[in-house]
């Protein structure tokens, strides 16, 4: 994988990497992405970032008791959190000069060819306007049939739609191990995946953390559709978000998921 090829990037920021156990945001960690991330875009890259972490966030900011299991609940959390997030990512990426979009999606933007198009003009005008389109669901609006299913898929649609180079999907683990490391303390981490059989989909296990929805499963079904259509998705751990500089220095870490070469 040679990254200064890839223009336009795709970066997904998983719950549990944004916040602590307790859904507070993590400023450090956010500080270090958009300073990270800031840099990328000086070295000619063009950055859509898709965050997970307004129900957490919200979650922590209203004080709740114990974490929303209603969707009305999640809903309202979302509905609060949201701002909490991306008051950050506005202070913090303006340091750098970077200003920034919010886009709120539902799965209708994927299903609806005109709504697609429309979608796919507004991210390429914000990023001509030097903006970093930030991605979220829409959650305090969607219902069930409008659901992406969790941000490791809405990532992979947005890099369709922005018909982007590469996705970086940043998580609380290094990548995919052929069997569970934390059952398992001789766990191999596997470094490139061809195609994403049913063998690969086995060395899956099951949820993510608390504050999150996704686990290895619905990252390896986002790597899938991406993969589908000639984009190819690197899993990386995130906890360390100076580590990306290491891949903009040439050096393998993470998973890295290779395309159909339909591009």
């Amino acid at each position: 994988m040679n990254i200064k090829k890839c223009k336009r990037i795709v970066v997904k920021i998983g719950t549990s990497t944004l916040a602590y156990e307790n859904g507070s945001l993590n400023i450090r960690r956010i500080e270090q992405l958009t300073r990270t991330l800031s840099d990328f875009k000086n070295a000619g890259h063009e950055i859509v970032m898709v965050s997970s972490g307004a129900v957490g966030s919200g979650y922590a900011r209203l004080a709740l008791r114990k974490y929303p299991s209603s969707l009305t609940e999640k809903q309202a959390c979302a509905a609060v959190g949201q701002i909490q997030l991306m008051k950050l990512y506005e202070n913090f990426f303006a340091e750098y000069g970077h200003p920034i979009g919010q886009i709120l999606m539902t799965k209708d933007v994927i299903d609806n060819p005109k709504r697609f198009e429309y979608a796919r003009g507004t991210f390429n005008r914000l990023i001509e306007m030097g903006c970093v389109p930030i991605v979220n669901e829409n959650d305090p609006l969607s219902i069930e049939e409008l659901k992406f299913g969790g941000n490791d898929t809405l990532s992979a649609y947005v890099g369709i739609v922005c018909d982007a180079d590469l996705i970086i999907n940043l998580s609380d683990i290094d990548g995919l191990y052929d069997s569970d490391p934390k059952s398992n303390p001789n766990a191999k981490l596997i470094d490139r995946v061809e195609e994403i059989a049913d063998e690969v989909m086995s060395f899956a296990g099951g949820a993510g953390s608390k504050l999150g929805t996704g686990g290895m499963v619905t990252k390896l079904k986002a790597a899938r559709i991406a993969a589908g259509s000639g984009i190819p998705m690197l899993i990386m751990n995130g906890s360390d978000p100076f580590r990306l500089y290491e891949i903009l220095d040439g050096k393998h870490i993470g998973t890295y998921f290779a395309a159909k070469r339909t591009k």
